[in-house]
């Protein structure tokens, strides 16, 4: 699956991927399509083949934190809240879900598989041994549950919103947090780390990784130690959705999925920070255990797009200059709010080898809205690269028809679209919408 990796109707952010047996599971929040809020009440769970990442299942709700028309509620002592950034963990034959409850309390339900659904155990527990702070487990500390069930049977849960810190909980429980194991700051708030939230744990050979949000920006960083409690050090970013693309939070992480790791964030639609979509991208982790920051891309789990099938437009992962990924309804995706100037552009495609042909066609499906403009194809780069050809468009025109040269090879797409009709000095024109583009399609 290109990205993103699930059906225009799922919104899976806050993805922890996670192999069990012979299938990858991911976890998450669950937005809803066209919504102006973080969250619901639920967690889903999707799960695909490890030999086949192009059949994703859905199995349904796996926790709630409301009663809906058809599940009651997981939990009896919490109202009016939403499920945040879970994580599930395998331990001893029974699997873990981890999960913030938003200002509400941490907790802990079980699972005899690992789609669920989940039962609660328990909220967070801990004795006055502890030694934790008066608001652990509330008002927000408990945000974005990371959990690490290390080599030797302990268990870690990380955990932060600003501020981070890690515990241990009790292993025949999953629950307790043993005394004297709080410990505050495990990645700092200050340059280079500057975390902010979103603490993902993996373990990788002897190496302690941890993948987590930092305070400015789209991106997700990433922090190495030789002790599951650090200290940490500062190794970069993995990947930032806010290059030359609408920028929002993120929150995801690595996993190795037969021979290939990859790394598992989520974008933005509407023109909002939410109702986001999960997306993965292939990594490199190096023989001395770094990673070298991948582009956001529209490939997912392909290895380049066929440019001679038609490509809906919301796979694009460049957005400049205006436009974004608008629902039409929770079925139907465009790519609206296109100016003079906008760019919008797709990672990779391979038009193979042709040595017959010296011409092509780029149809392109659009909506016209009643104004009129250009757009130009451009290959590998939209402002130095090669210009494929250029159209114009107006009024309510649904299709347009541009004849390129022939291309062969793995090339980036760009469309730029332009306003050539003359500005008025009172700022008539000026920033119009121009159009919306359905999908496109190469042909010979």
């Amino acid at each position: 699956m290109p990205n993103p990796i699930l059906p225009l109707w799922e919104h899976i952010p806050d993805g922890e991927p996670r192999v069990f047996g012979d299938r990858v599971c991911l976890y998450g929040s669950h937005d809803n399509p066209l919504s102006g809020d973080f969250c619901d009440i639920r967690l889903k769970v999707w799960s695909a083949p490890v030999d086949d990442l192009n059949n994703w299942t859905c199995h349904g709700d796996c926790f709630h934190a409301q009663a809906d028309a058809d599940h009651p509620a997981d939990v009896t002592w919490y109202e009016n809240g939403m499920c945040y950034a879970p994580d599930v963990v395998e331990k001893d034959g029974k699997y873990y879900l981890y999960v913030y409850l938003f200002y509400g309390k941490g907790c802990v339900a079980v699972s005899d598989k690992p789609e669920g659904p989940f039962s609660l155990i328990s909220t967070y527990q801990y004795d006055e041994k502890a030694d934790l702070p008066k608001d652990f487990c509330n008002n927000g500390v408990f945000v974005d549950p990371g959990v690490l069930v290390d080599d030797d049977g302990k268990v870690y849960v990380y955990c932060g919103y600003e501020w981070s810190y890690v515990v241990q909980v009790d292993p025949t429980d999953m629950v307790t947090v043993l005394p004297g194991t709080y410990q505050t700051d495990i990645i700092p708030k200050e340059e280079p780390f500057t975390f902010f939230e979103a603490c993902s744990p993996r373990k990788i050979g002897d190496t302690y990784y941890l993948i987590y949000s930092p305070r400015k920006g789209s991106r997700l960083a990433y922090a190495t130690s030789k002790s599951p409690t650090g200290p940490f050090e500062y190794r970069g970013v993995i990947v930032d959705n806010g290059v030359d693309y609408p920028g929002g939070n993120d929150h995801g992480s690595i996993c190795r999925i037969g021979d290939q790791w990859y790394i598992f964030y989520h974008r933005t639609t509407n023109g909002t920070v939410f109702s986001r979509q999960a997306c993965a991208e292939r990594i490199t982790i190096l023989p001395d255990g770094t990673i070298p920051q991948v582009e956001m891309t529209s490939l997912g789990f392909q290895e380049s797009l066929n440019p001679f099938v038609a490509t809906p437009a919301h796979h694009c992962c460049v957005i400049k200059g205006g436009g974004m990924i608008k629902y039409l309804n929770p079925l139907h995706t465009v790519v609206a709010g296109i100016r003079k100037g906008s760019v919008i552009g797709y990672k990779y495609f391979d038009f193979g080898e042709d040595h017959s042909n010296t011409s092509m066609e780029l149809v392109m499906e659009v909506r016209g809205i009643g104004e009129a403009g250009t757009v130009r194809i451009m290959l590998d780069d939209d402002e130095n690269g090669l210009c494929l050809g250029e159209a114009s468009f107006a009024g309510d025109d649904a299709l347009l028809r541009i004849k390129t040269p022939c291309v062969t090879g793995r090339h980036a797409l760009y469309f730029v679209f332009d306003d050539p009709r003359k500005q008025l000095s009172w700022g008539g024109l000026v920033n119009r919408e121009l159009i919306h583009v359905e999908k496109f399609v190469f042909t010979k």
